[in-house]
């Protein structure tokens, strides 16, 4: 089971997972840690991260990034239209009114949604880990800002189903940020001492959240949290870009705003210079070759003037960290330290604003860029059952109060109330009690529409149905349970309708549904309970409840719970249909993309054999080749290089690969040739000093050597025998291999070679390993590895000082390199074979 946490920046995005008992980052193909949010299509496929962001100013209008905002969000949503503007690609009016990207795909006009373009870009990250942890990646926890409402996380959820990914949870950043912050600390509070609170800030490229957490032993809780949803590095881009703009106009009269590629060009030499003047105060240049209309343009700009452009932005920073300490109720006094994160926070000018405010020096001991991913690599660990993890609960909080409102089709009048105020503990459930006739309707909705970032306050609609009276008459008691999950999503999970029954009391039954990580105060930790049977005694009219020593002669009611079903209606939520369609043509887009990398690997197998023959052919090869199969090769050679640029710019895999196996048959052969002229002289060594063993063997034997007078005669004689059978074939394999030139093709082949040296070791390996029948007081060792005999030892002479017990002098280069046939194989072997290391945790 992998386990993978994902953060989808809203410019780059992050791996990490759970490997060799720790949290890492991997990189993708490039080498690269950091793989861009972008989304390039194209006329054959797709191209997603950095080979996406390469496309952004030749495939401007095909190239979508900057389309995390747009999650869940309608049309004319006011964000959209604001953003539509600075997009160099178009947005499009879906038919339930959500905002959707058109691009041109396989040459044809094409309409994504938001859920769509993510999951494109999950699919390459989940590719990316998967390629890191060499197996199938399918759960994994996802970062989303803290300020995200139903609709923007329900939608990044459908994006995950359309990539193949199963989310275990949506985890705030700021939330992530203090788990990977928290978990490693050893000198945290027991749960009887004053808690450590931390202040979290992440300023990313969009957006700026804070939050204040508390951390004990083992846990962690949200405080409050605080943002702003629209202040975040990019605003200090676009004021350098603003700047710029208005400098060239007047200077080469040149309207950028007017030209979207140049527009792009400014805008990533503006990132470069703002990251830049983060470490550098002096005076730096922005040069910009062939801006526009072959013109070059060049200005200059320092750290001061940087800040007083930027000076409206920088007031702002301040403002969120002052309301999630005002939320806190916490003074400058209780925050034990301040952390800092996100890209942004790299701007001198924001560190100052965030050390004056809270009168203490920032901290930055987490990662700027990874420290959100390693975070939800680690929640994944502790929801995943395959990863032992060190106990750490966490209670983050509902950024937004929540409302309920109920009305039944006879009613008069509406009625409402604060199910969750900002803040709460988060996941948490609560059980609302109510006395109904018939169906009714509960309508969520978010209670403080000034601070919500979203323009529609609604959350959903949810249909209560099949209630109905009591038996007599009386409205049936409803018991509706409200939750918002490790997703941070509003829900009615279920509703029961409790019915009374005249019968025999039974005995009490009843289960229980314990809540998860509640850190609420006593009042609002509401257990719900799902009541079976449970005995009760009838109560008169005033409704005080009867002598429980009367109850014996009196009739008793059965009570029990009947489940009813809900009907829910999310705003903006995508159809299970629909997005059952999605995910199948993201598979279709996946296998696509899979036939044009495999149609592009075979054409350039094709140009890649092209050079590098014509190269060796005229260097390594040349003396392997009869001039005039030479250049009939290399016509052939320039004739398929000519081809690949002219009508094979665009041909069928199959054509690449039979144009390949064309050039492999000429060219095949000579390789062949040059290979077996290089290891022949090796494999030959090796057999000669095997033979030069073994004679050695032979003649010690016929010199009464005690350490084999154990050994048969006929023993002896197989080995002479094989030994002399082997030493004649190798004298005439390479008197006949001598007479030949290097144009033609071998006598004997490397592998015939060791596989004479096999079959002789076969023969004479066992005899010359066999041990003594008896067994003395000198210990008998027997080298398996080297093939070598290593007899039992007599007492140590003069001959034996300087040397090893029981090993021979006479050690041969093949036993000084490890020994056994594989160290023959490996030596004549090309490309040495890879042993991946056991991963465990």
């Amino acid at each position: 089971m992998s386990v993978v946490g994902i953060d989808v920046g809203f410019q780059n995005c992050y791996i990490a997972v759970a490997r060799s008992g720790g949290i890492e980052t991997v990189a993708n193909e490039y080498s690269d840690r950091c793989t861009p949010a972008c989304v390039s299509l194209a006329s054959k496929n797709r191209m997603i991260g950095n080979a996406a962001k390469s496309q952004v100013i030749t495939n401007f209008k095909n190239t979508v990034h900057g389309f995390k905002k747009f999650h869940g969000r309608a049309f004319d949503d006011p964000l959209v239209q604001v953003e539509k503007p600075k997009l160099p690609y178009s947005l499009h009016k879906l038919t339930n009114g959500n905002a959707g990207i058109k691009v041109r795909y396989l040459d044809e006009d094409k309409v994504f949604t938001v859920e769509q373009i993510t999951g494109m870009l999950l699919t390459k990250l989940k590719e990316t880990s998967e390629s890191a942890l060499k197996k199938p990646v399918v759960d994994c926890v996802i970062s989303v800002p803290s300020f995200f409402t139903d609709a923007e996380r329900r939608s990044m959820l459908d994006a995950t189903q359309i990539a193949g990914l199963n989310c275990l949870r949506l985890i705030n950043d700021t939330t992530a940020v203090a788990l990977a912050y928290g978990i490693y600390k050893q000198d945290l509070p027991t749960p009887e001492e004053r808690p450590r609170n931390v202040v979290f800030v992440d300023m990313g490229h969009s957006s700026f959240q804070v939050s204040i957490t508390a951390f004990h032993k083992g846990k962690l809780k949200v405080l409050a949290t605080a943002f702003d949803p629209y202040l975040g590095g990019r605003n200090f881009d676009e004021a350098l870009v603003d700047y710029f703009c208005e400098e060239f106009k007047g200077k080469y009269k040149l309207n950028v705003r007017d030209n979207p590629r140049a527009l792009l060009r400014l805008y990533q030499e503006c990132e470069k210079l703002k990251k830049l003047m983060s470490a550098n105060s002096s005076d730096l240049p922005l040069n910009i070759e062939c801006f526009m209309n072959d013109i070059d343009v060049s200005s200059r700009m320092n750290r001061g003037q940087f800040e007083d452009m930027c000076a409206q932005y920088l007031m702002r920073v301040e403002l969120p960290v002052k309301a999630a300490l005002e939320q806190s109720k916490l003074s400058r006094d209780d925050i034990y330290a301040v952390e800092i994160v996100g890209g942004a926070t790299r701007i001198p000018a924001v560190k100052e604003r965030i050390t004056k405010f809270f009168c203490k020096d920032i901290s930055t001991t987490l990662n700027a860029d990874e420290a959100v991913a390693r975070g939800c690599a680690l929640q994944c660990a502790i929801l995943s059952p395959a990863f032992k993890v060190r106990e750490f609960s966490i209670t983050d909080v509902v950024p937004f109060p929540i409302t309920l409102r109920w009305k039944s089709p006879t009613d008069d009048g509406l009625g409402e109330c604060e199910v969750f105020s900002k803040n709460h503990a988060a996941p948490f459930s609560k059980v609302i009690t109510f006395h109904k006739k018939e169906p009714f309707d509960l309508e969520a909705f978010y209670s403080t529409p000034q601070d919500l970032p979203y323009p529609d306050q609604s959350i959903g609609r949810f249909s209560v149905q099949n209630v109905v009276p009591q038996p007599d008459g009386d409205s049936s008691k409803v018991k509706v349970k409200v939750r918002v999950n490790v997703h941070g999503i509003f829900s009615v999970s279920s509703a029961s309708l409790i019915e009374k029954q005249k019968g025999e009391g039974e005995d009490m039954q009843i289960d229980s549904e314990p809540m998860v990580q509640n850190e609420s105060r006593a009042e609002d930790q509401v257990t719900f309970t799902f009541i079976k049977v449970i005995q009760v005694t009838q109560e008169g009219a005033s409704g005080d409840k009867q002598d429980p020593a009367a109850g014996e002669s009196k009739p008793k009611v059965k009570v029990k719970s009947i489940d009813l079903p809900i009907v829910a209606n999310n705003i903006r939520q995508l159809d299970s249909d629909v997005l059952n369609n999605f995910v199948e043509y993201e598979r279709q887009m996946i296998i696509q993309d899979k036939q044009v990398k495999e149609l592009n690997d075979a054409k350039n197998a094709v140009e890649e054999y092209v050079y590098d023959l014509r190269d060796k052919l005229c260097g390594m090869y040349e003396k392997f080749i009869t001039e005039e199969d030479s250049n009939r090769l290399t016509l052939m050679l320039e004739n398929t290089e000519n081809w690949l640029y002219e009508d094979g710019e665009d041909q069928p895999k199959q054509v690449y690969e039979e144009k390949l196996d064309a050039l492999k048959r000429l060219g095949q052969p000579i390789q062949d040739r040059h290979r077996e002229h290089e290891d022949r002289p090796r494999a030959f060594e090796e057999l000669g000093k095997k033979l030069q063993l073994y004679i050695k063997f032979v003649d010690s034997y016929k010199q009464k050597d005690e350490r084999y007078l154990h050994l048969s005669a006929e023993e002896i004689s197989t080995v002479e025998k094989c030994v002399s059978e082997s030493m004649a074939w190798m004298n005439s394999k390479m008197n006949a291999q001598s007479k030949l030139a290097l144009t033609q093709d071998p006598i004997v082949k490397v592998a015939e070679i060791i596989g004479k040296i096999q079959e002789l070791e076969d023969v004479c390996k066992p005899v010359i390993n066999r041990p003594k029948p008896t067994v003395d007081d000198t210990p008998e060792v027997n080298d398996q590895s080297s093939g070598a005999h290593n007899g039992p030892t007599t007492k140590q002479g003069a001959e034996g000082k300087g040397r090893c017990k029981g090993r021979p002098a006479d050690k041969t280069w093949h036993e000084r390199d490890g020994g056994g046939l594989r160290s023959v194989a490996e030596k004549l072997t090309l490309q040495p074979s890879l042993r991946l290391p056991s991963l465990t945790i």
